[in-house]
Parts: C-alpha cells; structure tokens; sequence
C-alpha cells in the first residue's frame, strides 16, 4: 500500500508532498475532509509501535486542553487521535510496510530516500 494521511490546508503537508512527487499510484487522503477510520488507525499503529508516536503534541488543542499536564495511555492518544484530526502527527506517509511520520528533515529525507529506490 502506498498512502498518505494529510491536511489539504497544512503548508507544511503541501510543501512535503510537492517535494516529494509522489507518483500516481498513492493514495491521499485529507484527513480533514476523510476523516480516520479506526481500523485505519490501528495500521498505522502496527506499523509505528505505539499511539504515542502517531500523537501530535503541538497541536493547538493539545495546549488549549492541558494535555500536557495529564499522563496519557496509549488508549488516550487513540482516543485523542479519533475524535479529532489534529492529533495527528502529519503527514503520515506509508510506503507498504514502512511508515514515515510527521515533517522532520530527518523523516522525510528517510521518506524520499526510501521512495528512489521503489
């Protein structure tokens, strides 16, 4: 499977996925318009280990509620994650059994270089 989970109105995103180039047979998906189906969710945790790591903790809501404050489970973030699409630490970027999370320069360099040699 080659698909990536994004914010159509995140610059960031847009800027990522042009530099990129994805080729044609990638599915997007806005997850703001399509939001995240828990068996969706669930992948994307097999693939990255934990709810933690899928989370985004500099999401505005995680300041406006006082996350950061509380000690979440991984049964929070999953929780956090579904009820809205903030929380998603974006883009997520999943190559068939590799998955890239979030905008580091580290993580999409690791994205790109994993993408030339398909």
């Amino acid at each position: 499977m080659k698909k990536i989970y994004f914010l159509k109105t995140c610059n960031t995103c847009m800027r990522i996925i042009k530099e990129l180039d994805l080729p044609s047979n990638f599915v997007f998906q806005d997850i703001k318009e399509q939001p995240i189906a828990v068996s969706q969710l669930e992948e994307m945790h097999q693939l990255a280990g934990s709810y933690e790591a899928l989370f985004s903790k500099r999401a505005k809501l995680y300041k406006e509620m006082d996350l950061k404050n509380q000690s979440l489970t991984e049964a929070d973030y999953k929780h956090y994650i579904l009820d809205h699409y903030t929380f998603l630490k974006r883009p997520v970027i999943i190559v068939d059994n590799q998955i890239f999370i979030g905008n580091s320069k580290k993580t999409i360099l690791a994205a790109k270089s994993h993408l030339e040699k398909l």
